[in-house]
């Protein structure tokens, strides 16, 4: 599980591919806020949803 997610940090989420990447907006404690390529704002939980983080140099 990712523990030290900030604001402005890339991700992926493990199961929606098709929602491209998104881009962490908000952290509050296990409350994610994510902006998704092809979803838009979406708050994970990840506790239960375990979100990888993509490197800046790794984006598509």
């Amino acid at each position: 599980m990712i523990t030290s997610l900030i604001p402005g940090d890339w991700v992926e989420h493990p199961s929606e591919k098709d929602w491209g990447l998104g881009q962490v907006q908000s952290v509050d404690g296990a409350r994610v806020t994510v902006n998704f390529e092809h979803q838009g704002k979406v708050l994970i939980n990840i506790k239960v949803i375990d979100l990888h983080k993509v490197k800046s140099d790794d984006r598509k």
